[in-house]
């Protein structure tokens, strides 16, 4: 079983060393100081054609400290938790402090946003498999695969990953926390050839629980079924069509517009949603909420990377943003306050319109359903935006026919102002949710004529 060894003692050691830590700083001047520990232990098997590939147990532990002279900030970090160890990486950081320039943003997170009360969040769920059932579990799901259909003749693997990890944060603002989390994965891709068509694909399934974790079998079934469904694909000749993004390429565009309102675009000018806050940036019936305290879900934190609370909050709501994802310093630079955000988003959900997958490809109609993007051209500051694609071919809402060698292309801000619909098929893999994402028109570019 991957797990930490008496969790309980480990916190308490880390919450000491932790207070010895800030001690220390504040002896040596420090008008501030904040230390992250944090440890964690994995299991990581790979098969490839039903022999093992990869078999690796991972150890890790590490700090990282910040020190404040005033507002000049050192930072250092170290792999070895001992006091000789941390009394270095503490000296090393406060001559960093002592030679850099002032910034007058600088510092901790306010004391009065500190997460004072800390809610079960459920995270922490050990998995009963050791490297001999691993093993057995990765066969078998790339057997899966492999048994699917004749036309899956060969494979680049398929992978069975546990983590467990316990981390501590702690400042001199008086707050000191602690988190443990466990998240487990099985994957498998294969290579499917019908003639001289070639295709790969892959399915995955990732939870902080293994019971919800997707059955081998049904993990190698659909790793399969995506790799023949893309044999013999055809390329597009130049057009501007309806495009819709399956859920897990859905999510990227979620993404996209998280690092166009997050506080270090915003401050450097470096975004095409510059002032966006009130404004109106999707259609109306777009609705986009931050949920950190779920139960059992991968995204959830109790508070940030600086301890402060976080707490549900509407992103976007009838269409017009409502917040941005800030930390401390950037809030400071924009003369805002911080949205608990120093460590990203936390379970982002894109709220759906009604429609089922069939739904959505009814409301699709005639164009171009996209399972894979290709490549990151992607204008943070312009928003325009052109990848390389594969899908499919859709007509009058049925699949036509596999689709590579194209570029999908448009703006950011068009394709945002474009969507008609978004399905209730929700990928629930990772901290943003949602279903697929129908635009209603990009411009599509390929080899030849479909």
């Amino acid at each position: 079983m991957i797990e930490l060894d008496n969790r309980e003692a480990l916190g308490a050691e880390f919450q000491t060393l932790a207070q010895d830590f800030l001690k220390a700083a504040k002896a040596k001047g420090a008008t501030a100081a904040e230390i992250g520990i944090d440890k964690g232990t994995g299991l990581s098997v790979a098969v490839r054609m039903g022999e093992v590939d990869k078999l690796q147990y991972h150890r890790d532990q590490g700090a990282s400290i910040s020190v404040y002279f005033g507002h000049k900030k050192g930072f250092a970090s170290s792999g070895d938790l001992s006091p000789k160890a941390l009394t270095d990486a503490l000296e090393a950081a406060c001559n960093i402090a002592r030679f850099t320039a002032e910034d007058e943003y600088n510092g901790l997170a306010d004391p009065e946003l500190m997460a004072r009360e800390i809610p079960e969040l459920d995270l922490y769920h050990p998995w009963d498999v050791d490297a001999a059932r691993a093993i057995t579990l990765a066969q078998e799901t790339e057997q899966a695969a492999r048994d699917h259909d004749a036309r899956i003749t060969n494979s680049e693997g398929a992978e069975v990953d546990s983590y467990a990890g316990l981390g501590v944060y702690a400042n001199s603002n008086g707050f000191s926390g602690i988190t443990s989390s466990t998240r487990h994965t099985v994957s498998c891709a294969v290579v499917g050839q019908e003639g001289s068509a070639m295709q790969r694909d892959y399915w995955y399934s990732s939870h902080c629980l293994p019971a919800r974790l997707e059955p081998a079998a049904a993990i190698g079934h659909k790793a399969a079924e995506r790799t023949l469904r893309r044999l013999n694909g055809r390329s597009l000749s130049p057009r501007t069509v309806p495009v819709l993004y399956v859920p897990e390429l859905a999510k990227g565009l979620v993404g996209t517009l998280v690092s166009g309102i997050s506080g270090g675009a915003l401050y450097r000018k470096a975004t095409f949603l510059l002032n966006s806050l009130g404004q109106p940036v999707f259609p109306d019936f777009v609705q986009l909420s931050e949920r950190p305290h779920l139960p059992c879900t991968l995204g959830s934190r109790a508070y940030d990377a600086e301890g402060v609370a976080t707490f549900d909050r509407e992103i976007v709501e009838d269409g017009r943003i409502q917040g941005y994802f800030l930390g401390s310093y950037s809030a400071r630079k924009l003369g805002m306050r911080t949205t608990a955000s120093a460590s990203g988003a936390s379970n982002l959900i894109l709220h759906d319109t009604g429609q089922d997958w069939q739904g959505m490809l009814d409301a699709l109609g005639t164009g171009l359903m996209v399972t894979e993007l290709i490549g990151s051209g992607i204008n943070m500051i312009t928003g325009d935006y052109s990848r390389g694609a594969a899908g499919f071919w859709v007509e009058n809402g049925e699949v036509q026919y596999p689709v590579e060698e194209i570029t999908i292309a448009g703006n950011l801000k068009d394709m945002f102002r474009d969507i008609r619909a978004i399905g209730n098929d929700v990928d629930l893999r990772g901290r943003i949710q949602s279903g697929s994402v129908l635009i209603g028109g990009m411009t599509v570019a390929g080899q030849q004529a479909g």
